[in-house]
């Protein structure tokens, strides 16, 4: 099973985190994301953090920077498989001649 952060203290630079609904409603999508830092100067509900992340594509590269308000106990780390979901289906579409 995929281990909690809960007990494993702060987040660290390069962590790699997925993000679901456990962690807050904005994630119903599962997002996975590379921890740059944690922002300790935010004051937040008791459980919760702000991150400062890249967020993850299916190849494991950065897409975008993100700020995002999370619950520390449903910040997890990612299963394997996890981490690299197959890539979005994309139609080929042929050209007609007009």
């Amino acid at each position: 099973m995929p281990e909690s952060t809960e007990n494993a203290g702060r987040l660290r630079a390069g962590d790699v985190v997925l993000l679901t609904a456990a962690a807050s409603v904005q994630f119903r999508t599962p997002i996975v994301v590379r921890v740059i830092r944690e922002i300790p100067d935010r004051h937040t509900y008791d459980g919760w953090l702000w991150l400062d992340a890249y967020q993850l594509d299916t190849k494991g590269e950065a897409v975008a920077r993100r700020e995002l308000f999370v619950m520390r106990a449903g910040v997890r780390r990612p299963a394997p498989d996890e981490t690299r979901r197959p890539a979005p289906v994309r139609r080929r579409t042929t050209a007609r001649a007009l």
